[in-house]
C-alpha cells in the first residue's frame, strides 16, 4: 500500500525530483538548512511560518498543504494553541474554510479552548472576517448551550448578525432563534441587540412585533441614559453601544411612528413625530449629537409631510418631494408610499415617477444598501415599490408597464422568498391577465415554479440603525 503524503515527503520528493539540496533551498525559502533537515527527518514540528516559506519557496499557491498540515498537526497529534492560532488567522486570510472547521472539530472536547476560540472570532468579527467568524461562534455555542453564560448570549448575536440575509423566511428563524439570548447580553448589548431585531422585523413587515421591540427598546434605554445622568450630572463614563445612548430612546420613537403608519394609524404615528422631534431632554452637545439630533429634525419633518399625504392633505407632495430630492436614501421609501397614495385617492403622480425614472431603475438592485438602510429593507421596499406601481399602471390602463412591474415584483419576492409578496403579485396578475402578453405569461408561469421549488425545500421607517 502507498503511504499517505505528509508535508515531509512532499518536500522531500520535491528537492529529490528538482535536484535541489537542502542547502540551496535554504537559500530560496529563508528556512534554515538545519530546520529543514529536522522537519525532513521527523525531528521538529513545522511552524505556521515555516510552512509558508517552504510553499512559496516549492512554486505552489498559498495554503497548498494546509489540509495536510491540519491532519498532521491538529488531527493525528495533541492540538498547541501556539500553533493553532496562527494557523487559523491564515485560513481566515486566505478564505480556507474548510481548514478551519477540520480544526476547531478537534477542539470541541476540550473546554479550556472555549475562551481563546471564542475571543479569535470576536478578532475576526472586528475584522471583517465575518465567515471565518461564523464557524468559531458556532463552536462556542454548539459546546455552552447548556449554559447560561454571556460569551454564549453575545456568540449567538454575533451568528445573528453574520447570517441575516435577503431570505425572509430564513431570517424569521434566525430572529426567533436569537431573540430568547437578548437579555443575557449586558444592558448596552441588549439596545444594539433590540434595535437589529427590530430592523428585521421591519424587513418582514411584522409591525407588531417591531412595535413591542421598540416599546422595550425605548424603556431601557431611558432606564440606563436616567443612571448615567442622575441628577443631571453629566457622567464622563464610556457606554459600550453603537451609538450614543439618546439616539436609541429617539430610534424607539422612530420605530413605533413607523409601525403605527404601516397600520394606517397616521394620528398615532403623527404623535410619536412630536416626541422623537422633541429633543429638548437631551443633554450631549458634542458635534456627533448635534448631527444625530438634526437628522432626527429632518426625519420629523418628511415624516409630517408623509403622514399628511396619507391622511389625504395631497397639496403636501410637492414640498415632501422637494424635500427628498436632496436626500437620497429617503427616495425609495418615499416613492412607496407615494405611489401608494396615488393609488387611494386618485392622483396623477407621472410627473413625480418621471423625476425619479433613473432612481427607480438603480433599485433594481437588491444587493445594496441605501443609507442606513440595510440590504432586507431595500429588497422588501424595492418589491413593494415594484406591487404598487404595477397597480397604479394596470389601474389606469397602462397593462404593458403595469404587468411589467408586477413581474419585477414577483422577481423580487422569488429572490427574497417573501410569501406574501408572491401572493400579492399571483393575484394582481391573475386579475388581469386578460392583458398579459405571452411572454409575460411564461415569465410569470417561470418565476411561480420557482417560488415553489423555494418553498418545496423549506423545512418547517424611515431610517434604520445598522
Amino acid at each position: 500500500m502507498k503511504p499517505a503524503a505528509t508535508i515531509r515527503t512532499e518536500l522531500e520528493h520535491y528537492l529529490k525530483i528538482t535536484g535541489k539540496s537542502i542547502h540551496f533551498f535554504a537559500e530560496i525559502s529563508g528556512v534554515n538548512a538545519g530546520t529543514l533537515s529536522a522537519i525532513i527527518n521527523g525531528n521538529r514540528p513545522i511552524a505556521m511560518g515555516q510552512l509558508d516559506r517552504i510553499t512559496a519557496g516549492m512554486g505552489l499557491g498559498e495554503g497548498y498543504f494546509y489540509e495536510l498540515y491540519v491532519d498532521e498537526c491538529f488531527v493525528h497529534a495533541a492540538p498547541n494553541w501556539r500553533r493553532l492560532k496562527p494557523f487559523l488567522y491564515r485560513c481566515a486570510e486566505l478564505d480556507k474554510l474548510d481548514c478551519i472547521r477540520q480544526t476547531v472539530r478537534q477542539m470541541t472536547d476540550n473546554l479550556s479552548y472555549l475562551p481563546a476560540i471564542f475571543e479569535t472570532a470576536e478578532e475576526f468579527f472586528r475584522q471583517g472576517k465575518r465567515k471565518a467568524a461564523e464557524i468559531l461562534y458556532k463552536v462556542v455555542a454548539e459546546s455552552e448551550k447548556y449554559q447560561h453564560s454571556e460569551r454564549l448570549a453575545l456568540a449567538q448575536y454575533r451568528l445573528f448578525s453574520i447570517t441575516i440575509g435577503q431570505d425572509q423566511q430564513m431570517n424569521h428563524r434566525i430572529a426567533v432563534q436569537f431573540e430568547p439570548y437578548v437579555d443575557r447580553l449586558t444592558e448596552e448589548q441588549q439596545l444594539d441587540a433590540l434595535k437589529d431585531l427590530a430592523n428585521v422585523y421591519a424587513s418582514l413587515r411584522n409591525w407588531n412585533k417591531v412595535n413591542d421591540l421598540a416599546t422595550e427598546l425605548g424603556y431601557r434605554a431611558a432606564i440606563q441614559y436616567d443612571h448615567i445622568y442622575d441628577n443631571k450630572k453629566f457622567a464622563e463614563q464610556p457606554v459600550g453601544t453603537e451609538y450614543p445612548l439618546f439616539l436609541y430612546i429617539l430610534y424607539a420613537y422612530l420605530l413605533q411612528s413607523a409601525a403605527c403608519e404601516e397600520r394606517g394609524e397616521y394620528v398615532e404615528a403623527m404623535r410619536f413625530v412630536s416626541l422623537y422631534s422633541d429633543m429638548s431632554w437631551v443633554k450631549e452637545s458634542d458635534e456627533q449629537s448635534l448631527r444625530i439630533m438634526e437628522q432626527y429634525r429632518g426625519l420629523a419633518k418628511v415624516n409630517t409631510y408623509l403622514y399628511e399625504l396619507m391622511m389625504g392633505n395631497i397639496t403636501v407632495l410637492k414640498d415632501y418631494v422637494e424635500y427628498i430630492l436632496s436626500r437620497e436614501e429617503e427616495i425609495l421609501p418615499a416613492l412607496v408610499k407615494i405611489v401608494e397614495a396615488a393609488n387611494r385617492f386618485d392622483m396623477n403622480v407621472d410627473d413625480t415617477l418621471a423625476l425619479f425614472e433613473k432612481h427607480i431603475e438603480s433599485y433594481s438592485d437588491i444587493n445594496q444598501a441605501l443609507g442606513s438602510y440595510t440590504q432586507q429593507m431595500v429588497a422588501d421596499r424595492y418589491m413593494n415599490l415594484m406591487t404598487e406601481l404595477a397597480y397604479y399602471y394596470l389601474y389606469n390602463k397602462r397593462y404593458d408597464k403595469g404587468m411589467e412591474c408586477i413581474l419585477n415584483s414577483l422577481s423580487s419576492a422569488v429572490l427574497i422568498r417573501s410569501d406574501a409578496g408572491i401572493i400579492k403579485c399571483a393575484g394582481l396578475f391573475e386579475q388581469f391577465r386578460d392583458y398579459a402578453t405571452v411572454q409575460a405569461e411564461e415569465t410569470y408561469k417561470s418565476l411561480i415554479i420557482k417560488g415553489a421549488n423555494y418553498n418545496e425545500k423549506k423545512i418547517g421607517c424611515s431610517v434604520v440603525l445598522r
